[in-house]
């Protein structure tokens, strides 16, 4: 896909990419052989039909792949820009063996965003069962969930905490790589369902733990929000952001506009972003967008970075600057941060995820001159919820522990997305709360009336 030039997107929270012209669509689809056993679809959490919405672009049947798309997954256009598609349905294609994988990620970008809007009043219900469905938290779980349920027949309403739906898909995932339009959009096709929207509704303040347990069936899918920190000494500095409140600020409250918008934000001008996957790269590129000199402090090697493999491109085009093999043991400055103390890490045995295990190297401490940190190391389960959930099973992260196909320890309560795995993709998040809407459905079929 044409990319903008990096001089000219740090500039400003355009989208990167521009997608396919159909011409570029049809080529690369004709490079699809069509395999008779097509690992693509088992590489996808919610089984789209890879095949046959590919070879309708190849034969510039655009229409029919965006509804051969939207027969899976509602989502089409947030997948096709935010998935990683290299570690899944790309990933299992058979060309990329012995040379270049079909990008079915851009492909099925081009075939969602054709036509946008068209298909809202197609959509196919079934007749209503009667049933009442809660859905706490509108995510990429709970906006599938409610969409799948919605199509079964059965009355949804999806309860929001903050004043715009989507979960991550707007709080995290910056304007560049993912424009609140085309969140909006895709919302409103699973609105057009039935989907009853309550925003500002914090489920066990603003409606009780008894007032949601009343419906027919309840799934849980508020995420996991809550940040983690290193817990090394000057984190309470001024100055010192979780990457999932520097994210929120500007993606949700635009900070980056103030104060033409109402929410502030630090603009450092040298900023320390720690962590290395997807999140620690937005926070970094949001920064550098805000005008700031960046560095990426990663514990290990670049080539052990969780992140994908695109947006560490991404990063390290528009000037980040990658400081590998290295750890933050310090913050400094009072009452604002005025620097950051590393050490050096050398790479020793292979943990459990299969990366060497860093090891501090003795007499190796620098340090970054920095007015600002980001701390993008990972987050947990949101607590408020599920401490108010009496009985129900906890893992020892503060998941909710769910079987296979979601059901809770507790009757009639289900729970998908990163409130059960902890913090994933958005299609696994996508991908389980398909399945815990499926076992919903023939749950409320097999069972009397609540």
């Amino acid at each position: 896909m044409a990319e903008r030039s990096p001089g000219e997107r740090i500039l400003d929270f355009s989208e990167v990419d521009s997608g396919f012209t159909a011409e570029e669509a049809r080529s690369e689809a004709e490079r699809c052989i069509q395999c008779k056993k097509p690992a693509c679809v088992s590489g996808c959490p919610v089984g789209v039909d890879i095949p046959r919405f590919v070879l309708a672009i190849a034969e510039e049947r655009f229409d029919e792949a965006r509804s051969t798309i939207l027969e899976a997954n509602l989502l089409p256009s947030v997948c096709g820009r935010v998935c990683p598609q290299e570690t899944q349905c790309e990933g299992a294609c058979i060309l990329g063996k012995k040379g270049r994988a079909i990008n079915i990620g851009a492909l099925e970008r081009f075939a969602a965003d054709r036509g946008e809007g068209e298909e809202l009043g197609t959509l196919v219900r079934a007749p209503p069962t009667g049933r009442r469905i809660a859905v706490v938290g509108s995510g990429p779980a709970g906006l599938t969930a409610a969409a799948e349920l919605a199509r079964s027949g059965h009355s949804v309403v999806l309860f929001e905490s903050l004043h715009e739906p989507g979960g991550v898909l707007v709080y995290g995932i910056p304007e560049f790589r993912l424009p609140k339009s085309v969140v909006r959009r895709e919302i409103e096709r699973v609105l057009a369902l039935g989907v009853e929207l309550q925003t500002n509704t914090l489920v066990g303040r603003s409606i009780t733990i008894e007032e949601l347990l009343a419906y027919d069936a309840v799934f849980i899918s508020t995420g996991a929000g809550l940040p983690s920190f290193m817990g090394i000494p000057g984190e309470e500095t001024n100055g010192v952001y979780s990457a999932n409140e520097y994210l929120t600020r500007v993606n949700l409250m635009g900070a980056e506009r103030f104060p033409a918008a109402g929410t502030p934000i630090r603009r450092g001008s040298r900023v320390v972003v720690t962590g290395g996957g997807n999140v620690a790269m937005d926070a970094a590129r949001v920064a550098r967008r805000l005008g700031a000199k960046v560095w990426l402090v990663y514990r290990r090697r670049e080539d052990d970075l969780p992140a994908r493999r695109d947006e560490v491109r991404h990063a390290r085009e528009e000037g980040i600057e990658f400081v590998t093999c290295a750890s933050p043991v310090r913050i400094h400055g009072e009452p604002a941060v005025t620097g950051v103390e590393c050490v050096r890490m050398e790479m020793c045995d292979l943990d459990e995820s299969g990366r060497p295990s860093p090891r501090v190297l003795d007499g190796s401490s620098f340090l970054i001159d920095a007015d600002t940190v980001i701390q993008a190391i990972g987050t947990s389960p949101n607590p408020l919820l599920v401490r108010l959930l009496e009985g129900v099973q906890v893992g020892r992260r503060g998941n909710l522990v769910t079987d296979e196909n979601g059901r809770t320890s507790l009757p009639r309560v289900y729970a998908g997305g990163d409130i059960a795995t902890g913090a994933a993709t958005v299609i696994l998040a996508m991908g389980a709360g398909k399945r815990a809407a499926a076992t919903i459905d023939a749950d409320l079929r097999d069972a009397p009336a609540h």
